[in-house]
């Protein structure tokens, strides 16, 4: 491989690090703000119950609902998109072991800072998309053979770049979800 030819891949590939980073901290924003300015919940730094059992009522938490789980998959398959373009060597099992440990940062983020609650359903949600992400991956490389890194280095940026877009056309409109006011209930121990 010649220089020359060398060249355009690692431009490239900055490219799609570049439209990776956009992406990312647009997911962050969305999980943990839903698009509005950063703030802390009054939660934050109480012991608070985690939802541990994933699709169904648990403890104060109710079963998730399904438009919530769709959005979540829909956010994650770009996630799969990404590490697919960035890293094609890797196994299904590695891209979705990344993609866990994308969203259980995510997750856990959230119920610190109380913008959210810990909920491993969004962990095995989060995961699917970025799978089916990785999937669509796959089939592009086998449809595409060596003409996969430019086919998905621009489905890249232009998935970067809609979410910007969508982003941005959420900010401006009149849409707003503002933070999530949690109740803070005081428990009290009983010395009966």
């Amino acid at each position: 491989m010649t220089s020359s030819t060398r060249h355009p891949a690692r431009r490239r590939r900055a490219i799609v690090i570049l439209a990776f980073a956009i992406y990312l901290a647009l997911l962050a924003w969305v999980v943990l703000w839903k698009l509005e300015v950063p703030w802390i919940g009054d939660a934050a730094g109480l012991a608070r119950p985690l939802k541990l059992v994933p699709f169904v009522p648990s403890g104060d938490a109710d079963a998730n609902a399904p438009a919530e789980m769709v959005i979540n998959l829909v956010l994650f398959v770009p996630f799969g998109l990404f590490v697919g373009t960035l890293a094609p060597a890797w196994s299904w099992w590695r891209a979705g072991m990344a993609a866990l440990g994308a969203s259980l940062v995510l997750e856990t983020v959230q119920h610190l800072i109380s913008t959210g609650s810990f909920d491993t359903t969004d962990l095995i949600v989060n995961t699917a998309g970025a799978l089916i992400g990785w999937v669509v991956f796959v089939a592009v490389r086998r449809a595409a053979g060596e003409r996969t890194p430019r086919i998905m280095a621009r489905v890249c940026v232009i998935v970067a770049a809609l979410a910007l877009v969508a982003a941005v056309a959420f900010v401006a409109s009149p849409l707003n979800y503002g933070p999530q006011r949690d109740v803070v209930v005081e428990r009290t121990t009983s010395t009966h």
